[in-house]
């Protein structure tokens, strides 16, 4: 036992979409494009006290054998416009948006960001996402140019430059660089965070070094309590290199809950909730991205495919790569062969992230103990409807939090670097 003071758990919420996370046959589920619903999800997360409410972004329609993949959102509006028309409803609750760092540019960027702070009074974050992927680079003038070995590279020097227009004041930044050569002035006053919030959900070895230097927010994947401890610990203990404290990076899983009014009530609803999110033809969709080859005559509810998988292949193009497919597919077949699991039944397997299930008290302490054991600082929170589904959770599990005394009954800052309990930068 420990007598530190119980950790405070921190709360985000992630607008469901950009892949098959949103149950669209519930008939609750509305749409991905209306401003009504990214209003009501944000207004139910300020409701709930949450620090941020969180938008991915993806730069050109997935595709799989050519053609776009129809199980997937198919539009959805640009996410720092959306988050400037929030920031005109809500008054608190933090407004992140996903931009890439490979195909934008800092000052433009900087300049963006520096906009929706003001416009906010100071709710802003940027979660940074790098690209190597040809496919998309070809929306851009430069195309899929960057190799994959240099997307950190060029995220720290971009990073690194925007904090400069950020902290210039109406001065000239002039800033010479391997990946960008620029001498200007950005058109606003700094900030009123000084610098809007970074987030950053890269896994790999640079990833976490990238994050340990840069982010102040880690969007992880990491969000069973061995994993989600090995994880905190490994990038907690990298920030001392770069002058950093422990609680100047916080660690932040996205997790789904499925709650029930009891145990086996949750647990059903649980399974039903990921057989709709992973169909017959979602499944096989998974399995082409891992294979590279076309599967269409494949059979979902049998084994998995026999073949070896084809490295490189563009059969499935828009995805975020996973690892060598090969090492992907030994490791799905030990899963399926240990398991007895058909195909359908390992995709759901394997790509589902880890689900707090259960009745609102045992979620509540689930969360809890993942927290005050260092698997996380925090969560955000995916929920599988769009946009009431995080309503359950504000209204059962929140005034839980709030009762173990680890989770705020109200909003003490302005501004989310204070939600978050972090320092305003000093100025460069």
């Amino acid at each position: 036992m420990t007598d530190r003071p119980l950790k405070q758990i921190h709360l985000a919420a992630h607008f469901p979409g950009v892949n098959n996370t949103t149950v669209w046959t519930d008939p609750q589920s509305r749409s991905q494009i209306e401003f009504a619903s990214f209003r009501h999800l944000a207004e139910t997360a300020e409701r709930g006290l949450f620090d941020f409410l969180f938008l991915a972004e993806g730069l050109r329609l997935r595709e799989v054998k050519g053609r776009i993949h129809d199980l997937d959102v198919v539009g959805r509006p640009e996410s720092i416009t959306v988050l400037n028309a929030l920031a005109a409803v809500t008054d608190r609750l933090g407004l992140a948006a996903t931009v890439n760092a490979t195909f934008n540019e800092p000052y433009e960027l900087a300049r963006r960001f520096a906009s929706l702070d003001h416009l906010s009074g100071g709710r802003a974050a940027w979660n940074v996402v790098t690209s190597s992927d040809a496919f998309t680079g070809e929306n851009f003038r430069r195309g899929g140019y960057l190799d994959r070995a240099d997307r950190y590279t060029r995220a720290s020097e971009f990073v690194q430059l925007a904090r400069e227009f950020w902290d210039a004041e109406g001065g000239t930044v002039r800033h010479r660089g391997p990946q960008f050569d620029v001498e200007g002035r950005l058109s606003l006053p700094r900030p009123p965070q000084g610098h809007p919030v970074v987030i950053q959900a890269g896994d790999s070895d640079e990833g976490r070094e990238f994050a340990a230097a840069t982010a102040d927010v880690v969007f992880s994947r990491h969000s069973t309590l061995a994993a989600g401890q090995a994880f905190h610990a490994d990038v907690k203990r990298r920030l001392a290199a770069y002058g950093r404290k422990p609680d100047e990076l916080k660690i932040m899983p996205g997790v789904t809950y499925v709650l029930g009014d009891t145990e086996a009530e949750a647990a059903e609803r649980a399974d039903e909730i990921r057989r709709a999110q992973v169909g017959p033809r979602t499944a096989i969709a998974y399995l082409e991205q891992i294979w590279g080859i076309d599967l269409s005559d494949h059979d979902p509810d049998g084994p998995l495919p026999a073949a070896e998988p084809v490295v490189d292949s563009t059969v499935v193009q828009g995805r975020t790569r996973l690892g060598d497919p090969r090492e992907i597919a030994a490791r799905w077949r030990a899963v399926a062969a240990e398991k007895q699991l058909t195909s359908r039944e390992l995709v759901i397997e394997v790509t589902g992230r880890q689900s707090f299930v259960g009745t609102p008290e045992a979620v509540a302490a689930q969360l809890d103990a993942h927290v005050q054991s260092d698997a996380a600082d925090g969560f955000i929170l995916v929920p599988h409807l769009t946009p009431g589904g995080l309503d359950e959770f504000v209204d059962r599990v929140v005034p839980l939090l709030q009762e173990r005394g680890v989770f705020r009954t109200e909003y003490t800052g302005t501004t989310l670097r204070e939600h978050l309990g972090l320092p305003v930068p000093g100025r460069r």
